[in-house]
């Protein structure tokens, strides 16, 4: 139940609120990279299109669903602390599922992510440029062809979808992915899949980025301009199960991270099987003496035991203690020990949207610090692994909520 009793509510619990809503617990994703931080501050193309990539080469891959156009744009530099200097303060926001449906969420958070300089994580659902009428080409571990515990996307949705991830893509966000069907029942779901079949799942996930032109007929859109096998280095998993198991394969695959671990603290990085695992993390809740994972579905969780339709006479109380408790995870790190923080979401509209509502201001609020790096977790990658091996390991010394008195003694390689 994860290291902070049972209120500490994973997302596998977001499926029958799914159902309920005839929608996908795991959300449609948005974009960012922050002016001086995360990226150049000079995101290309509109939310609501594309950037074009005229001046880009393209060499197409496979049947022209994808392309490699060069390296990816809007992508900072990463640097080496200092001596004495401290680490500046990364922010990840990541988005499981990464679709675009009537509520147009992610082309809304790629808008606003250009206004705030951020870049973000979306982990894209290999399903939603799958159509509903080729479901049966989804072979599912364990299950039906075709069988899936998220709903498949509209035709519509999905020439959107694949809309927004070639222009978020090019602005500088990272695409990772969500995997496929969601499954999370303790009998057959994703927690009990052996390596072999998480191979099978994420093989899957890639096939469909791979040839949705050959899936959908949309034989008239630009191909995605990213080599997909080799962009994707990392994801989450449905319901933060099955981390164990999908580690030999991710790392057999080339992967970097994974962000799939529940109740991480609010510490710096480490690494499991040789890839860096980026936890959601335990923060604190306002109003109660537990903590809180650092996603929307766990506040709803705990706020209305998971029903997507809790009193709406409550709903302005909960979209204000959801945004303090982002603000109290940001600012504990951000005062104290550096660490990055992780914040993972979903496009939904539970509760009336209050979710949407709060994330964004806490975004916003995050932004216009100073010393923020609004990054994705491929740019966070970056960045640790440019640093010196014994600065990181000094800074993993330090305690969650502990402020050094002196940087010097944990990024001075000379010193640690």
């Amino acid at each position: 139940m994860g290291a902070w009793s049972r209120r500490n509510v994973l997302a596998g619990g977001a499926i029958a609120t799914a159902a309920a809503l005839g929608v996908s617990a795991c959300g449609r994703s948005g974009s960012g990279a922050r002016a001086g931080g995360g990226g150049d501050g000079k995101p290309v193309g509109s939310p609501s299109g594309g950037p074009t990539a005229s001046a880009r080469p393209v060499n197409l891959i496979g049947d022209g669903s994808t392309a490699d156009t060069g390296p990816q744009p809007n992508q900072p530099v990463p640097e080496k602390l200092q001596p004495g200097q401290r680490p500046p303060q990364f922010v990840i926001f990541s988005w499981d599922g990464a679709g675009e449906d009537s509520k147009a969420l992610f082309s809304h958070f790629r808008g606003v992510a250009q206004e705030v300089k951020a870049t973000m994580s979306f982990f894209l659902s290999g399903i939603y440029v799958l159509p509903e009428g080729k479901k049966h080409l989804y072979l599912p571990p364990g299950h039906k062809p075709g069988a899936s515990d998220i709903g498949y996307l509209a035709d519509e949705h999905v020439k959107a979808t694949l809309t927004q991830v070639r222009g978020a893509w090019l602005e500088g966000h990272e695409i990772g992915t969500h995997f496929n069907g969601h499954f999370c029942s303790p009998a057959t779901g994703v927690g009990n899949w052996s390596p072999a079949q998480w191979r099978s799942e994420l093989e899957q996930a890639i096939g469909f980025v791979e040839n949705w032109k050959t899936n959908t007929g949309f034989h008239d859109m630009d191909p995605l301009p990213f080599d997909y096998r080799k962009e994707l280095i990392g994801g989450r998993t449905p319901c933060l199960l099955g981390q164990k198991q999908l580690l030999p394969t991710a790392a057999a695959m080339g992967w970097k991270y994974d962000a799939s671990s529940p109740g991480g603290s609010q510490m710096w990085p480490s690494k499991k099987l040789g890839l860096w695992d980026f936890p959601l993390q335990s923060i604190p809740f306002p109003g109660h003496s537990f903590q809180v994972l650092s996603m929307d579905y766990n506040m709803l969780a705990n706020q209305t035991g998971g029903t997507p339709k809790g009193d709406p006479a409550k709903q302005p109380y909960w979209q204000q203690q959801s945004y303090a408790a982002y603000m109290a995870g940001f600012n504990r790190a951000y005062t104290t020990n550096r660490a990055p923080f992780f914040v993972g979401n979903h496009f939904e509209s539970w509760n009336g949207g209050i979710y949407m509502k709060s994330v964004e201001r806490a975004l916003r609020e995050i932004a216009a610090k100073p010393d923020v790096r609004l990054v994705s977790f491929r740019q966070l990658v970056e960045w640790l692994e440019v640093q010196d091996p014994a600065v990181l390991a000094k800074l993993r010394t330090l305690n969650v909520g502990q402020k050094p008195t002196d940087w010097k003694q944990y990024t001075t390689p000379q010193a640690v």
